[in-house]
């Protein structure tokens, strides 16, 4: 399989489909006629490491890592190293902005497992900190049934019959950054994971910036008191062409017709 490259230039039109509107709405990135210095998300970073220093961007090449990794540098400085003109890197700058203490926890968590087992051994939960970070979507329900219908790959279910409901008892929010680096050139096969947090009903009538803010909260509460990234386990494929309103192509219902994307759960024999 080809590996997939982002495009090379900056472009407008990469980020014109659904699964953008919360970055259009909250950061006016469509507003914007050339790719952002690192220092552009001052205005919107609210983040504080677990060192109590606060959460800074500057570019890669001028950050002394010594011999440090990536998430130490963080842990130890504040500072994210982020590579200039790179679409994975800028996405990874709005998720600091949208999930402040969730992404600092992770970042703990990261320099513990570190400290516990190494860089060479790679644990259960550092695989799963790293997947949710790199693909995780939290689904925001009020409603038990999307959890079943989803985690059962009820495709049609969730995505057609169900359309309407989208906004109102379920509400997808990107976590991962490289799926938002991914939807920059959507293909049929681009999957995220998915974490469910269940919420009040009145959540789906607050304003964006609210309805994050209490997102960030509860997702740190899930990982630090209920441990919910101490493996894979709680994670769901959801292929990301499939949410409504994320696709255009997903307005046609035969478009869920495509058993290779949408496929069936395997089920396991016994």
């Amino acid at each position: 399989m080809k590996r997939f490259t982002p495009p090379e230039q900056w472009q407008i039109s990469s980020l014109e489909t659904g699964a953008f509107a919360h970055l259009r709405e909250l950061f006016k990135v469509n507003e914007l006629t050339d790719w952002p210095a690192p220092q552009w998300f001052s205005p919107f970073l609210t983040a504080i490491n677990a060192n109590n220093i606060p959460i800074t961007f500057e570019d890669d090449a001028k950050v002394d890592f010594g011999d440090r990794y990536y998430e130490q540098v963080i842990f130890e400085t504040g500072v994210v190293p982020t590579r200039i003109e790179n679409w994975h890197d800028l996405f990874g700058g709005f998720i600091w902005c949208l999930f402040p203490k969730t992404k600092a926890l992770i970042n703990q968590r990261h320099v513990q497992d570190i400290a516990e087992h190494g860089l060479q051994k790679r644990t259960k939960h550092r695989n799963a900190l790293t997947l949710f970070d790199e693909c995780g979507v939290v689904l925001a329900i009020s409603e038990s049934k999307w959890q079943q219908w989803l985690c059962d790959h009820q495709w049609k279910t969730a995505f057609v019959e169900h359309k309407h409901e989208w906004g109102k008892t379920i509400k997808p929010f990107m976590f991962g950054h490289a799926n938002y680096e991914m939807l920059t050139k959507p293909y049929i096969g681009l999957t995220g994971k998915a974490l469910f947090v269940c919420v009040p009903d009145e959540i789906f009538c607050k304003d964006l910036v609210t309805q994050y803010q209490y997102l960030d909260q509860a997702l740190y509460e899930m990982i630090n008191t209920d441990n919910c990234l101490a493996d894979n386990k709680l994670l769901s494929p959801l292929p990301l062409l499939g949410v409504p309103g994320w696709h255009d192509e997903n307005k046609d219902d035969s478009f869920y017709n495509n058993t290779d994307y949408f496929r069936a759960k395997r089920r396991i024999r016994t």
